[in-house]
Formats: structure tokens, sequence, C-alpha cells
């Protein structure tokens, strides 16, 4: 039986001093997993050498937008060139390590999912390392927002780990248009309402302290593109 062909997917954006030691754990983990292995690193229109850097490891693609656009634009289009059978998106920094793809792939190689996502909210024993209480704070009321204006059921919308099948990503990726945080709202929104089939699995998370999230502006933001999702989202 020929292996699995996963994709993984990572936005970054001005991401040169650690996206080179991402790529290497990445690397490393592929040398000896079950899957057959593609890297898309998406540039998003950074001002810094993060494509120099990750071009010089090989067998990674690298895709470069011409602007920044958002970390829902770059990932969007990483997913949209993805060739996998299984296409996952993490986020540059790797709060979750990319081992947890162990855990998170499965169900859908298994066929008991269409989409598939970590959560830090079903086991919180696995949050190795914490963000501020500040930031924790403000992702419980935004889940609790999400769960009011968009949809219930989904514990942790924003966990940056996430695998969709093919059949998922054809399905919805076109049809979303949300380019800045919440697009990962939008995508399950999506995956809803065209009667995919969603797990949630409790993930490790160890937070990096240097986050490109501005507490109060971009949290007003992402309350507006909730708004945008479940009154404009075409389906």
């Amino acid at each position: 039986m020929s292996k699995v062909h996963l994709s993984i997917v990572i936005p970054a954006w001005n991401e040169a001093q650690r996206i080179g030691s991402t790529l290497e754990r990445i690397l490393g983990w592929t040398s000896s997993c079950e899957y057959d292995v593609e890297i898309i690193v998406v540039d998003d229109g950074s001002t810094d050498t993060t494509s120099e850097v990750a071009l010089g490891y090989a067998g990674v693609r690298v895709e470069t937008l011409a602007e920044n656009r958002g970390k829902g634009a770059a990932v969007r289009r990483g997913m949209k060139i993805a060739q996998g059978d299984v296409v996952l998106f993490s986020d540059a920094d790797l709060s979750t390590p990319i081992e947890e793809c162990d855990n998170i792939v499965p169900p859908i190689v298994q066929g008991q999912a269409d989409v598939s996502i970590g959560s830090r909210a079903l086991d919180r024993s696995k949050v190795q390392v914490h963000q501020p209480w500040y930031r924790e704070l403000m992702g419980r009321c935004f889940n609790l927002i999400v769960q009011v204006v968009v949809f219930r059921g989904i514990t942790d919308t924003q966990c940056g780990f996430k695998a969709f099948s093919r059949k998922a990503v054809d399905a919805i990726v076109d049809k979303a248009t949300i380019d800045g945080f919440s697009f990962d709202v939008e995508l399950l929104f999506l995956a809803k309402r065209a009667g995919m089939r969603i797990v949630q699995t409790p993930v490790v998370w160890i937070n990096d302290d240097r986050s490109t999230v501005n507490p109060i502006t971009d949290s007003l933001h992402m309350i507006y593109e909730l708004v945008k999702i479940r009154f404009t989202t075409k389906h």
C-alpha cells in the first residue's frame, strides 16, 4: 500500500529567526514518519529573509505573497497549492509540536473525519507553557462569542494545528474569504455547513511569547470578522 501523502502548510510573516529551527524539526520528524510529506512555507509578504532561509532547506517549497495579506490568506494559498491527500497547517513557532500529527492525522486517514483539529481546551494538562493570563482570558472570551454568534460544539477554534481531507479542502477553501486571525472559524463554519465530520483532539501546547497578535486591535477585528462570517460567508 502506498503511503498517505501529507501536505504541511506553514504560514510565515517575518519568521527568519525561527523558521529554520521549525523546518529542521519538521524534517527530522518526516524522516521516520509513516507519511509521504510535502512541506510548504507561505511567506506572507515578509520584510525580512524568511523566504531565503526557508529556501535553504532541501525539499521545502516556498510560496511568497507579494504583500502582507494576513494569516488566513497565507494558509488559504498554501492549502490551494497543496497536493496531499491530507492537508495540515501549523503555526511557524510549532507551539503545537509537529509530532502531534501522529494524533491529528489518523482520524482522517482512517475515514473517521473530514477535518481534525487540535484543542487546548479538552485537556489543559497538555498545555506545558501557558500564554499570559490576559491572552488566555481573551481566548476564552473569543470562543464564547464564537459559540453565541457562529456555531456551537468546538471548544478551541484558534489552535493553529488543523488537518483537512482532500475532499474538505476542495469543498471549502475556494469559498473562504477571511484573511485575518478568524480564518479558522470560517473554515470550520464552512465545513459544518457542508456536512463535514469534525473531530477535536487534545494536543500539547508550548506557548511562544513572540506573538504577532495585538491584544486590542486584533481582538476587535476578530470580533468584526465573526459577524462577517455568520452573516455574509457563502455556503
